[in-house]
């Protein structure tokens, strides 16, 4: 798939919210500093779009990246800020970008041509609403490009968070190919264009351990079917802030202290689970809403899922890994946190045992700490989630957009029909946790929820925020293969 196909492509998932485009309220032309000034006019923040390099075990590789006017990746702001940003293009290529998390009004938010259009290389957009409660978020392109890693973090603190005395570590998980997205892409259409014809009946409940069909080489794209169709990429590297276990990112923390993990998963296509390793961790917020408290050392969290944990840490002086283990398999990658003076051991990338298989049991345990008033649905949407590795086709079902009207409670039951988890996203709401295979609960409130295969799973949202939403797969590659609709209300043009 060449640029122009994809960037058609990005055009279909915007026609499916049913919008057309509005006058872009942009600076055009190239990036220079009259342009960055008129930017920065006001009390505007400067978010650069542009090219970098990393070191990716021991090769160089070209990826793309969000900085701030301070150098650093991403925007943290604090709760009762306005959102006055103003994002620019530094890449030829055209792209956009979803504040992940936060709630801007629908033509802010980024998602292609819903109504905005992409952002062509040297052009500057402006931004402008609230930013919302606190909570850990994240930025990244609504485009094949976030799988070479045009992504960063979006934090949202409390007004008092000098008073909570934690030290607050951010980790940006990413899974990374040397191949480009589009040619991935294009090996796993082929791979299941291969598939077709053929009785793949029951294939998705083999479980051959991961094992690939010998002297076939699928060039990074797993065989559909095998090892419960879990991964259908093999990454060359899974990155914790860029960065592998070989040369992994040492944060210095303070003997005895407390620390706040804010975990993002970026990833385009992988599971991860998060290990805290003999500290104890305490999870008291996922995707940027907070929970009841769960103690545990392991966590799951699928694309696009955000953790908050929190570490009481002991007053001697070893070194604690944190680590992301990849669903089943034995890839992991991690960051570690050294107190001053305590030795680092080093950690292999791969375990010797594979990393557990998310399913729905963790979720089941967690409990909103401010849910939705109680309140009988005004509406319920029904939807399929439908596809297969043997086509590589995947979709939502019915078909086109899905309407509510403003006021409503809506509850969406989304059954999944296929062989594959859908980590599931809805732009502009959070939603609660509802029920989970017809066994209601008051689950937490989150705006990605993991969808196993076969599972049924109920969330429910108030229809407050006018707009035509994306609701999708962020699975990216089932994304852009047909896994995108849209909730839209009446009466919104």
């Amino acid at each position: 798939m060449n640029r122009r196909q994809f960037i058609g492509s990005t055009a279909l998932a915007g026609a499916a919210l049913g919008v057309t485009p509005l006058l872009l309220r942009a600076v055009g032309g190239g990036i220079n500093s009259s342009t960055a000034a008129a930017a920065v006019a006001g009390e505007a923040r400067v978010l650069g779009i542009a090219n970098r390099s990393l070191d990716i075990n021991g090769k160089a590789a070209s990826v793309f990246g969000l900085t701030g006017g301070d150098g650093k990746p991403g925007l943290t702001f604090t709760e009762g800020d306005q959102f006055q940003v103003s994002l620019i293009n530094k890449l030829s290529a055209p792209t956009i970008i979803h504040w992940h998390g936060l709630r801007p009004p629908y033509d802010q938010d980024g998602t292609p041509n819903a109504p905005m259009p992409l952002l062509a290389g040297g052009e500057i957009r402006h931004y402008d609403f609230p930013v919302g409660a606190a909570g850990t978020h994240w930025m990244h392109a609504h485009t094949l490009q976030e799988q070479n890693l045009l992504a960063a973090p979006l934090i949202v603190r409390v007004k008092d968070a000098a008073k909570t005395d934690e030290q607050e570590v951010v980790i940006l998980l990413h899974d990374f190919s040397f191949t480009p997205a589009e040619e991935l892409l294009s090996r796993l259409h082929k791979v299941g264009g291969s598939m077709k014809g053929m009785d793949m009946s029951g294939m998705g409940k083999m479980d051959m351990g991961g094992m690939k069909m010998d002297g076939m080489d699928m060039g990074g794209i797993s065989m559909p079917g095998m090892a419960m169709d879990l991964n259908d990429i093999d990454y060359d590297a899974y990155l914790a802030n860029d960065r592998t276990l070989g040369d992994p990112e040492i944060v210095t923390v303070e003997r005895g202290g407390r620390v706040r993990l804010r975990i993002i998963n970026g990833a385009a296509a992988t599971v991860f689970t998060i290990d805290t390793g003999e500290l104890t961790g305490t999870l008291v917020a996922v995707d940027g809403q907070e929970i009841e408290p769960v103690p545990a050392n392991r966590f799951p969290i699928a694309m696009g899922q955000r953790l908050d944990i929190t570490l009481a840490l002991p007053s001697d002086s070893k070194a604690f890994p944190i680590l992301a283990l990849r669903e089943g398999a034995l890839e992991r990658t991690g960051v570690i946190l050294r107190p001053s003076g305590a030795a680092i051991t080093k950690i292999a990338a791969k375990a010797q045992v594979k990393g557990p298989v998310m399913d729905l049991a963790f979720e089941a345990t967690l409990r909103a700490r401010k849910p939705l008033a109680a309140k009988a649905p005004d509406r319920t949407l029904r939807t399929m989630l439908m596809g297969d590795m043997a086509t590589y086709n995947w979709t939502l079902k019915p078909q086109g957009p899905l309407m509510v009207r403003g006021g409503e409670r809506v509850h969406i039951v989304m059954m999944n029909h296929s062989m594959m988890a859908h980590p599931m996203h809805l732009h502009g709401h959070p939603f609660q946790v509802i029920d989970i295979a017809g066994k209601p609960l008051s689950g937490a409130l989150r705006d990605v929820v993991h969808v196993p295969p076969m599972a049924t799973v109920t969330v429910a949202f108030d229809a407050d925020h006018p707009g035509k939403w994306a609701f999708h797969c962020h699975h990216l590659f089932h994304m852009v293969s047909g896994m995108m609709s849209s909730i839209n209300y009446e009466g919104v043009v």
